[in-house]
Order: C-alpha cells, then sequence, then structure tokens
C-alpha cells in the first residue's frame, strides 16, 4: 500500500518571516483578509504585528476574535457567518491550535457548507472542496496545526471533544515566525512544548510510522530536547529551536497518526478544561511505559537524541527506562507535574475511559488498549 504523505504549498521559517505574508496575499490575489485571533492576542498586541503588516501594505482584513482556549462548534458557526458577512477570499489564522483549528473548520465549512452542523465534520470527513485558503501563522510552539490536516473542536454539550482529519484543511501557506512567539508565558511554553514533544513521540511509534515519518520525528524530539529548557527561560535560541521543532512534529504526525496519550488528553480537555498541552504533558510518562514494549529498539534512538548517555550497552528494559525518564527529567525542568491528582473524580472514570477509547486517535497507538488498561493509566495518576 502506498505511503501518502502532505505539507504545506509553502512554509517561512525563522525571525521575521511574518514580513512574508502580504506578499503571499498579492500573489495569489486575494483581496480581502478574514484574520481569526484569539481575543488575548488581540489584547496583548500579538496580532497586531501581523495587522500592522497587512495595513502597511494597504490589504484590508475583518478581525474575528470569538474564540476560546478549546473552540467550540458555537465558535466555528459564529466564524461562517462573519466570514459570509465580511466578503473576505482568505483566512490569516494568528494563534495557536485553536485559532488556527477555528479557521480549519470555518474555512472547510464556506467550501463545503453541507457541514454546517459541525459535528459531522467528525473524524475523516468526506468534503469535496478545499477548504478556504488559510496563511497560518502560529504564536505557540507545539500544536503545529500549521502544518497538520487535523482539527479538534469542542462539543460542550455533550462534554466532548472530536478529531477532524481532513486533507483539504492545510493551511497553504505556514508562517513560523519566533518573534510571534516570544512573548508567551513560561508555563505556557511549557505545556505547549511538551506538546510538541508528545505529538514527536507518539509519531514515532505509532502503528502508521514508516522510514520517511521516523525521520521527522526522530529530529523533531531532538530539537525539542535540547531546546524547551532555554525557551522556558526566554533565551532567543531556545525559542527558534522550538518553533522548528514543533513544525518538525507536525511534517510528521499529520501524516502517520498519533496514538492513546492525546486520545486520553483529549477527554481531559473536554471534562476539565484542562490545557491540552498540560493533559498531554501529564500523560506522556505513563502512556510511555504502557506502549514500552510494543515499541522495538525506539526508546533507544529517543533516549540517545535526548541526550542520555551509554544507550548502546544499556539492555531494552535499560533503554525503554531511561527514555521514560528522559521525558519525566524534562518535564519536571519545565515545571510541570505529571500528576492528575485533584483534577479526576473517581465517579468520572468509566465515562471518561470510554470516551478516549472511542477518540480519533486511539487506534494509532502501538498497541490496542484495553478498557481496563485506559483506566488504570488515569488511576496511576491520581494518586
Amino acid at each position: 500500500m502506498a505511503n501518502r504523505f502532505m505539507l504545506n504549498e509553502t512554509s517561512y521559517h525563522g525571525k521575521g518571516a511574518i514580513d512574508a505574508i502580504p506578499e503571499e496575499i498579492k500573489a495569489r490575489g486575494f483581496k480581502k483578509v478574514f484574520l481569526a485571533s484569539d481575543p488575548d492576542l488581540v489584547k496583548f498586541n500579538v496580532t497586531k504585528k501581523v495587522t500592522d503588516k497587512l495595513d502597511g501594505a494597504g490589504i484590508p482584513y475583518e478581525l474575528y476574535s470569538n474564540i476560546q482556549p478549546n473552540p467550540t462548534i458555537e465558535n466555528v458557526q459564529t466564524g461562517v457567518k462573519a466570514f459570509k458577512d465580511c466578503g473576505a477570499d482568505c483566512i490569516v489564522a494568528v494563534g495557536g491550535g485553536s485559532s488556527m483549528d477555528t479557521s480549519k473548520a470555518i474555512g472547510i465549512i464556506i467550501a463545503n457548507p453541507e457541514f454546517e452542523d459541525v459535528r459531522s465534520l467528525e473524524g475523516v470527513a468526506p468534503t469535496k472542496k478545499p477548504c478556504v485558503p488559510i496563511i497560518a501563522v502560529p504564536t505557540t510552539a507545539g500544536t503545529a496545526a500549521e502544518v497538520t490536516i487535523n482539527y479538534v473542536i469542542t462539543d460542550p454539550e455533550n462534554k466532548r471533544k472530536f478529531v477532524c482529519v481532513d486533507p483539504h484543511d492545510i493551511p497553504v501557506v505556514a508562517v513560523v515566525d519566533p518573534d510571534m512567539m516570544s512573548s508567551m508565558p513560561a508555563s505556557l511554553k511549557a505545556s505547549t512544548g511538551m506538546d510538541a514533544l508528545t505529538h514527536a513521540i507518539e509519531g514515532y511509534i505509532t502503528k502508521g510510522a514508516w522510514e520517511l515519518s521516523d525521520m521527522f520525528h526522530i529530529k523533531a524530539i531532538e530539537i525539542i530536547a535540547r531546546s524547551l529548557r532555554a525557551s522556558v527561560k526566554g533565551e532567543a535560541d531556545g525559542e527558534e529551536g522550538m518553533a522548528l521543532g514543533q513544525y518538525i512534529a507536525g511534517m510528521g504526525f499529520s501524516n502517520v497518526g498519533l496514538g492513546i496519550d492525546h486520545a486520553m488528553a483529549h477527554t481531559l480537555s473536554a471534562y476539565y478544561n484542562m490545557p491540552h498541552g498540560k493533559a498531554c504533558a501529564t500523560l506522556l510518562p505513563t502512556v510511555m511505559e504502557y506502549n514500552a514494549d510494543a515499541t522495538g529498539e525506539k526508546y533507544r534512538e529517543i533516549a540517545r537524541v535526548m541526550g542520555v548517555k551509554g544507550v548502546d550497552d544499556m539492555s531494552q528494559d535499560e533503554y525503554r527506562k531511561a527514555a521514560v525518564d528522559a521525558v519525566k527529567q524534562l518535564a519536571s525542568d519545565v515545571g510541570i507535574e505529571c500528576t492528575l491528582k485533584g483534577i479526576v473524580p473517581e465517579e468520572d472514570l468509566d465515562s471518561l475511559t470510554k470516551d478516549a477509547l472511542k477518540d480519533a486517535c486511539a487506534p494509532g497507538n502501538p498497541k490496542d488498549a484495553t478498557f481496563d488498561d485506559v483506566k488504570n493509566m488515569f488511576l496511576s495518576l491520581m494518586k
């Protein structure tokens, strides 16, 4: 069977990359921009870095900021109406996964109005037309939504998050400028950075992994492991490294899928509004321990690129433990506690576990997790 690999048409990387936005808009013949960004980014003038470029180039735009940290069906539907009302012909998404995921859903529904209920986009949606062209400008080093064919929407009514997978939603242009990420607070850099590490590790061991995706994932793990601590401290080299590392992880996992960590993390966010990156980071060492016996020699390479010495002299059990310990240490160093104590009530466990197993990411796990497996992982983190 052939392996498909999809990436952006164009991507820009490095300081000052946002200077290319007006050029791309004009070169592609777009007349008006629908600019999607979350309220905090607008409030703290991060979005202004992009609107200043549009203003300077004389490009008209309409700002849409009705976007929550875990974007909802309502955020998407009001966005669809706002897009129609403003007469735009492209989207510039400025933000983290929330802004980009909302933009993807809006763009898909504008081009495929039969999915306007939003819920019908869950899973691999049979859309027929590419979404409205999106130029994605990430402000967090974690989600890599600017290069993926995935997005996640929250359904508050049913207390769940659902994953949408659609080759028609990939942004045509990604603009990955570390200067857009530098104002993030340290705690957000830590959680989004650990989300990126989770993408890279899960993508490296998922059932769909193959040589091309492995190349991206192992390099992403290496870059993130050497950059995240420095990024959290506000060091420019670390921020630039994280901007690149998270993008490379996205190049891989978008094409081969993720696993049970993300499935469990989606339920934690849906039930308790837990930030996605924090949920992924909290679960990662425990899920790695669970998956270890289904990963061949891959944990040795994870340990190696995370800086563990002497892995070639270790037994399989030793290098697998070393990989997990390296992840635990990185999480600890950036201030993330891997615990669910006081977050998950025991009476929620069964429904939480059932919803995790129904998540679109679960089938990609390197081994098939049972109800008891997932429940016990949750339980182990609640003590």
